[in-house]
């Protein structure tokens, strides 16, 4: 079957703001003379609650609880490096090139709708997408489904007619929950090794072909 939806991930897939929050990580353990471990950053990438994931190991190596101010101080140079990433390669060409073609376009993201829409906007992406679904309204985030079964209905698509873009492992465990095939795209803070669950593993969106493209139920 003809693909008839594209749906993309944001973090990491669209716009590199893994790579952002992974420094900011590691900017604010070298504040302690510390290294911030990838074994920790393994265990939250992806997943909604990494903040926390990150934040308790930092306090049981410090032995305290990591502070309000060194949290804000964290997020504030997470913003700073997330304001100055680009769309990822290929981006541009495939979303045009989708929806000359009469693709939808939808991102799907377990970030909040006003970090999404507001990095879309200040890249000049945001009306490129027919719907954005994103963590708002307690949703239940990746690795469950929701959030993509959520984006098939409000696209009125059948997961049999969608190719789902992610960059995680979380990411493609609920694409795969839902019933559609992914495709990998890591990020520069991501690893090839924890994408095995994809349909295929690529190095950049411009790998991406939609002559031909077809996809079936995962």
């Amino acid at each position: 079957m003809a693909v008839r939806g594209l749906f993309f991930d944001f973090d990491g897939l669209l716009c590199d703001t893994e790579r952002a929050a992974r420094q900011s990580w590691r900017d604010l353990y070298a504040r302690f003379g510390l290294a911030f471990p990838e074994s920790v950053w393994a265990a939250m990438t992806g997943r909604s609650s990494g903040a926390e994931i990150a934040a308790g190991h930092l306090g049981r190596t410090l032995g305290r609880a990591v502070t309000e101010e060194e949290i804000a101080w964290r997020l504030a140079r997470k913003q700073e490096l997330s304001d100055a990433e680009p769309l990822r390669p290929g981006v541009r060409a495939l979303a045009g090139e989708a929806a000359r073609r009469g693709i939808r376009l939808a991102v799907v993201s377990g970030s909040p709708r006003t970090w999404v829409a507001g990095h879309l906007g200040r890249l000049g992406a945001l009306e490129w997408f027919d719907h954005l679904v994103t963590a708002d309204g307690g949703i239940a985030v990746k690795p469950a489904p929701d959030l993509y079964l959520l984006a098939l209905r409000r696209c009125g698509l059948r997961a049999e007619e969608v190719l789902a873009l992610e960059d995680s492992e979380v990411g493609v465990a609920a694409a795969r929950a839902a019933g559609l095939r992914c495709v990998a795209v890591p990020s520069a803070a991501g690893r090839h090794a924890d994408l095995g669950a994809a349909s295929a593993v690529l190095d950049t969106l411009y790998q991406i072909s939609l002559d031909g493209l077809e996809v079936a139920a995962a």
